[in-house]
């Protein structure tokens, strides 16, 4: 059967004769657009050519920060109680974001020197014989209060005999090592004394942990002054007897917890420790707290209350010391 042949049929249409000339108006704005984009971009080009290191870090993190951040007020270095830029209220930049930058400046020297000399610490324990052999009883860390080195007491390397006040003789070793690093900074240290949980026999009451600490705090600190350490770098010794334990996990009575504290301070913490008696004076400024102040007074060594010398328990109970020890 054939097929039936179908034709397609395709319509042509001519579109009338246009003219040509200008196509309306949309070329103006986009032009408009492009040279108002390129204002902006050659100002904002001046801006930064023209601007402090200062500004142009603000501006960076002004863009770099989230718009919900900044909408909750969120921390930045920048951020100011002020509408003043850089300033705080006072012309003298002692408020607001430049001082506040200073700052920030001045923590980071001082954190970079502490850093160094525990760089050098590390060096100096894998180079010295005198510490080298001790590495597993040394500790260096960065605290918010300074750099803080520990010397540990192991079960079978004692830094301190069972009792006794007086440093062995390797203990002495690594002090007077240690000294002239300590030298290189102004920072000034705390020394202090620990020990483990293990009572003495004569109780609280008697020679304890607390004289006991204070005692290995002070030898340790003739070591260093030995060694070559200015005397004037001493901030506070102190005794802690088993009041602060290593870490955590360590049992009272752990060895490590029988340990000499060295704390390089930061001029933080150096301040806070000098404002202390700061305080102490302005609370006993005013007549009504003047009362006080013979109270809060801080006697010498021996002198008691009333001004009268007294024994100290060290020396009533120094003979049952050598007798009794721990338990």
């Amino acid at each position: 059967m054939s097929k039936s042949n179908h034709s397609v049929v395709v319509v042509r249409k001519k579109a009338g004769n246009q003219h040509g000339g200008h196509h309306g108006g949309s070329w103006k704005i986009a032009y408009a657009d492009f040279m108002t984009a390129m204002m902006a971009f050659f100002l904002v080009m001046w801006l930064l050519a023209s601007s402090t290191p200062e500004t142009r870090e603000q501006i960076a993190e002004y863009f770099k920060m989230p718009l919900s951040t900044a909408l909750a007020h969120g921390n930045k270095s920048s951020l100011s109680a002020s509408v003043i830029p850089g300033g705080g209220d006072d012309v003298i930049k002692q408020d607001g974001e430049v001082f506040k930058r200073i700052l920030d400046k001045q923590k980071h020297s001082r954190d970079e020197k502490l850093h160094n000399l525990r760089e050098k610490l590390v060096s100096l324990i894998k180079r010295d014989p005198r510490l080298s052999n001790f590495q597993s009883n040394l500790r260096l860390s960065l605290t918010d209060n300074g750099l803080l080195i520990q010397i540990t007491d192991s079960q079978d390397r004692p830094m301190f005999k069972v009792g006794s006040r007086e440093p062995e003789p390797y203990m002495r070793a690594i002090l007077q090592a240690l000294a002239p690093a300590l030298n290189e900074l102004p920072n000034r240290i705390t020394l202090s004394g620990h020990t483990d949980s293990l009572p003495y026999a004569g109780g609280d009451a008697a020679y304890s942990n607390w004289e006991l600490s204070a005692d290995r705090a002070n030898a340790s600190r003739r070591a260093l002054i030995s060694g070559g350490l200015a005397a004037d770098k001493f901030l506070r010794i102190i005794g802690l007897a088993n009041s602060v334990s290593i870490d955590s996990h360590s049992d009272g009575d752990s060895p490590l917890n029988r340990r000499i504290t060295i704390l390089v301070n930061s001029k933080e913490k150096e301040n806070e420790i000098l404002q202390e008696d700061s305080l102490l004076n302005k609370l006993t400024a005013t007549p009504e707290t003047a009362d006080l102040k013979p109270q809060l007074k801080i006697m010498p060594p021996g002198v008691s209350l009333s001004g009268r010398p007294v024994t100290p328990p060290s020396e009533i109970n120094q003979e049952q010391t050598e007798q009794d020890g721990h338990k």
